[in-house]
């Protein structure tokens, strides 16, 4: 097995990365190409143009043969995970008919398909109705089919990004079932299209000829096309292996495969999320997603724009400790993790909810940002800990529920993305908890994850927990600070906990100005 290597692609939100990782887990080489910010043509919107995502998988791929000559001949496999929730339209040549939707996009319609016999009487039951319409209003296909019906006829295949990708890199209209997060008719359950008498067929009005053949993680989607192989110097005929979506992949990359371990993703939407074997809703109406491994269920609470409100606070706050980013050769994140250090827990009284995005269920379609306790003590840095510490709070928060629905404490907690970066959010995420926080031997957990479904699929390890035995170790655990965890359980339960319940009437009349 020396020298075996396997080819995984990770297209995320703001860059397409090419990894090459042996069958110990290392990282032996990786190729980074950035992609540019989402078009907005209307306020909301979140639009790219699918190619772009093409041309920069087949150059960061192509960049890592060039980098490193020697390498492409051991390649076992190629595999595939990234952002979820983006969508394309495609004709029956494969061609994009529009450019995709991302998942941070939030248009919706009013104009919904009914619902006929008898599940029009089942969603006017209490709660369901509402749901049902929020579903339905964020469905990109529905608002595609509303406004756009021209794309929606010419519609061959309707594909999440990994499946247009995988399209492009086999010529098959394939994709993984753990990949398989939005707004299309899934059985989450039984993690396939769901039957035909299903409800959510008539909610979306997507027909099953237009959705690509499901696998499962493991199993193989297709080989790498001629074509394929000229423009990304993949090898040709190289099998490509299905995985699952990034936080599912997280999720394994992180070694966490019992509902005691807890993965905490710091990344654009902020998750923490937990393995099942059984199918359990984190919430009333809310299904687990499918998981890296095979009838896994993982079951997940976001922080919508997460680790974005990082990104955000430091374009629109930080441009002295931009400047001294600039200056010195480091991250903006760096510079403020060194303002932060000397600012006690708690941020002298300042607390902040990170909900600057609205949720169908946590917090809620009403959802605002907020921010209290400010005096003049205050800082930008005091503003920038608030946030970090918010983070902590949402994320600890959603572990509660995430427990309450299972009968299992976390008892420890694998921290991962981008945002793990930092020692003093990892510092705050330990205290909040009051739980060790362990952080994987490499940053890229998500295409780790997709390299040990690949490695299962090929039989080079019996089942899952061998992977994890094999390739994911620690790189370090933080002890949560027992001063500072005091300080963070009296702010959470006194005043974090409380504090959107207060507000929340307020979000919904400013909602409706």
């Amino acid at each position: 097995m020396a020298g075996e290597l396997i080819l995984s692609i990770d297209a995320g939100t703001q860059s397409v990365r090419a990894i090459l990782f042996d069958l110990e887990g290392n990282p032996v080489a990786l190729r980074k190409e950035a992609l540019p910010p989402w078009e907005s043509p209307e306020p909301g919107w979140a639009e790219q143009d699918p190619e772009i995502y093409w041309n920069k998988l087949c150059a960061a791929t192509a960049g890592l043969w060039r980098d490193n000559p020697g390498l492409k001949n051991s390649v076992l496999a190629a595999t595939l995970t990234g952002q979820r929730g983006t969508v394309v339209n495609v004709d029956a040549g494969g061609r994009p008919l529009r450019p995709a939707i991302l998942w941070p996009d939030q248009r919706m319609t009013g104009s919904v398909p009914p619902l006929a016999g008898h599940w029009r009487l089942i969603f006017k039951l209490p709660g369901l109705g509402e749901t049902l319409r929020y579903l339905q209003s964020q469905a990109e296909a529905n608002w595609i089919r509303a406004c756009q019906p021209q794309i929606w006829e010419r519609t061959h295949k309707y594909l999440f990004l990994s499946g247009y990708l995988t399209y492009r890199l086999t010529g098959n209209f394939s994709d993984s079932a753990g990949c398989q997060v939005g707004y299309v008719p899934f059985d989450y359950r039984g993690q396939n299209w769901a039957k035909p008498s299903d409800w959510k067929w008539q909610a979306l009005n997507i027909e099953r000829r237009m959705l690509p053949e499901l696998v499962m993680p493991g199993q193989t989607l297709g080989r790498i096309s001629r074509e394929a192989s000229s423009v990304s110097g993949i090898p040709a005929g190289l099998p490509l292996i299905a995985a699952a979506a990034d936080k599912a992949c997280e999720v394994l990359g992180s070694g966490c495969l019992d509902l005691d371990q807890g993965s905490i993703s710091c990344g654009t939407t902020a998750t923490i999320n937990v393995t099942s074997r059984r199918y359990i809703e984190p919430m009333p109406l809310i299904p687990p997603y499918p998981g890296a491994i095979p009838g896994g269920y993982n079951l997940e609470i976001q922080i919508y724009r997460g680790f974005w409100l990082v990104s955000w606070f430091i374009r629109e706050f930080g441009l002295p400790e931009r400047l001294a980013a600039g200056e010195n050769n480091l991250d903006p994140e760096e510079v403020f993790d060194r303002v932060i250090s000397g600012i006690p827990p708690g941020s002298e009284g300042l607390v902040l909810q990170p909900h600057w995005s609205p949720g169908l269920k946590i917090p809620g379609p009403e959802a605002r940002g907020a921010i209290i306790g400010f005096r003049d003590v205050h800082t930008r840095g005091h503003l920038y800990r608030a946030l970090l510490e918010g983070l902590a709070f949402a994320l600890r928060e959603g572990g509660e529920r995430i427990e309450r629905r299972t009968g299992r404490k976390i008892s420890e907690l694998r921290v991962s993305g981008g945002g793990s970066r930092s020692r003093e959010m990892i510092r705050i995420i330990a205290a909040v908890f009051n739980l060790p926080a362990i952080r994987p031997h490499t940053w890229e957990t998500s295409a780790l994850g997709a390299a040990m479904a690949a490695a299962v699929g090929l039989k080079l390890f019996p089942d899952f927990r061998a992977a994890a035995r094999a390739m994911v170790r620690t790189r370090d655990v933080t002890s949560p600070d027992p001063e500072h965890a005091e300080v963070y359980e009296k702010l959470y339960a006194s005043v974090y906990k409380p504090l959107y319940k207060r507000l929340k009437p307020l979000y919904r009349f400013v909602g409706k100005l």
